[in-house]
């Protein structure tokens, strides 16, 4: 019996964190509209991934969201199919990382940024999905609605 109570327990912890994971909508976006990555483990640093002309554009900010100018610090991007994931080139343009998107309509892009070349790095993660979300006309990866089972008067 207590062996079926700790499979139960599993299996609904999982549930709950894949729910989590692939919920609708709620993700943090920024001051440019995009979407909101946690590049450090303290809130400091973070990610604002926009995408235009076929490439995704990470522009760096600080903790109060404000812009953070580039400089030694590195970003290194794999992407595509989980099978067979593609180490992407990450160049840097006009204050910002660049790199080019991949094939597809759904795929995962995973981030690894590096304060400098010796810094320890930190991982995050972006389900890329380009289908248009029905209620607030954004793409999936960056909507604004609030996950399911939240209501939008919760989410202000």
């Amino acid at each position: 019996m207590k062996t079926q109570l700790k499979i139960a327990s599993l299996f609904a912890a999982v549930l709950l964190a894949a729910n989590s994971l692939f919920a609708h909508g709620g993700v943090e976006l920024g001051p440019n509209g995009g979407r909101i990555l946690e590049f450090s483990k303290d809130e400091t640093m973070h990610g604002e991934v926009t995408a235009k002309d076929g490439k995704f554009q990470i522009a760096l900010l600080d903790k109060d969201m404000k812009p953070v100018a580039l400089g030694d610090q590195v970003l290194t991007v794999t992407a595509g199919d989980r099978d067979k994931p593609t180490k992407v080139e990450v160049t840097k343009a006009d204050g910002k990382f660049v790199v080019p998107m991949q094939k597809g309509e759904a795929y995962w892009v995973i981030f690894q940024f590096k304060a400098s070349a010796k810094a320890k790095p930190v991982t995050a993660r972006l389900h890329y999905n380009a289908e248009i979300c029905e209620e607030c006309k954004a793409a999936e990866w960056l909507c604004k609605c609030a996950p399911e089972g939240e209501t939008k008067e919760k989410k202000k």
